[in-house]
């Protein structure tokens, strides 16, 4: 079982010091996707005058915007980082960096094509999303007595990039690792194979802690990992012997494998049954008719 993180302390807009060099201001943004709310993070010394980075300032709400104003007070804002465009973590990064004083935008560049079926999901892209600059795997962005690494993670999102912070050994998961749940893997830009890669990379690292942008940080970070791989590979299975059992498609499937989950849970459930599905197809032990989209037939090959 993954041994979940749910419970920390924190209240709506107050800044929290949560490390030696990161603080924490949490949205009012709470919802079956998002849990208590977005987790923005700043990253730097807490003195006047220090250069400091954000990272994934959040929806477009004006109070998030202003109490992030409040924890900043005093300092410099250098780079505003973007975990993906997910309309939960992106659509303030322009008008905070406007507030601060012309902050450049960095992330990874925007998918070019659809990234969710239509209405499955609270947690669509900014689509007017663009930043200043793009940001590749492994580049390096050095601040005032900081130094972020940008980590590639695609799976939840084809661009979904984490952000390690050398200076602690830590790592800002965005949602492709969360404490208190498991992360939607939603195609046609989410993709499970991509994540199950990106999944092992994380572990490999050795981090002393994960920071998620929804919830608590994780400090045990092996076991989590290892559990977090292991209920993908159970979940595989679990579909593999709903086949086995004649379920054809994934409408019969997702009441049986998601009976415990909240219902409104349902239809991103579904979505990361296809993404399974989608990658036991491409390894040929499953077949799809016609083809592998949500309302297709399944059979074991």
């Amino acid at each position: 079982m993954i041994p979940y993180v749910r419970q920390f302390d924190f209240t709506y807009g107050r800044r929290d010091q949560v490390s030696p060099l990161i603080q924490r201001v949490i949205a009012d943004n709470p919802g079956p996707f998002t849990f208590t709310g977005t987790g923005t993070y700043i990253v730097g010394r807490d003195v006047p005058g220090a250069g400091v980075a954000v990272i994934d300032p959040g929806p477009a709400d004006d109070s998030h915007l202003h109490a992030l104003l409040r924890a900043l007070k005093g300092r410099t804002v250098s780079h505003i980082l973007v975990t993906h465009t997910h309309r939960d973590h992106a659509p303030l990064s322009r008008p905070l960096g406007e507030a601060v004083g012309g902050a450049p935008v960095l992330a990874a560049a925007p998918p070019s094509h659809e990234t969710h079926a239509s209405g499955a999901l609270d947690e669509d892209d900014d689509h007017a999303f663009v930043p200043d600059v793009v940001l590749t795997d492994g580049q390096l962005i050095a601040g005032d007595g900081w130094t972020i690494e940008a980590m590639a993670t695609p799976g939840h999102a084809s661009n979904h990039m984490a952000f390690v912070l050398r200076d602690e050994n830590a790592l800002f998961s965005g949602d492709h690792v969360m404490g208190w749940s498991t992360t939607v893997v939603a195609p046609p830009d989410g993709d499970m194979n991509a994540y199950m890669d990106s999944l092992d990379r994380v572990l490999q690292r050795g981090f002393s802690t994960l920071w998620p942008t929804h919830g608590p940080a994780i400090t045990q970070v092996a076991p989590f990992l290892r559990a977090y791989r292991d209920h993908r590979l159970e979940r595989e299975a679990q579909i593999m012997a709903r086949l086995a059992a004649g379920d054809e498609t994934i409408a019969e499937m997702v009441p049986a494998l998601y009976a415990a989950v909240d219902r409104r849970l349902w239809p991103a459930a579904s979505l990361s049954v296809l993404s399974h599905l989608i990658a036991l197809v491409r390894r040929g032990l499953v077949a799809a008719a016609p083809e592998p989209v949500l309302e297709a037939r399944y059979r074991i090959l």
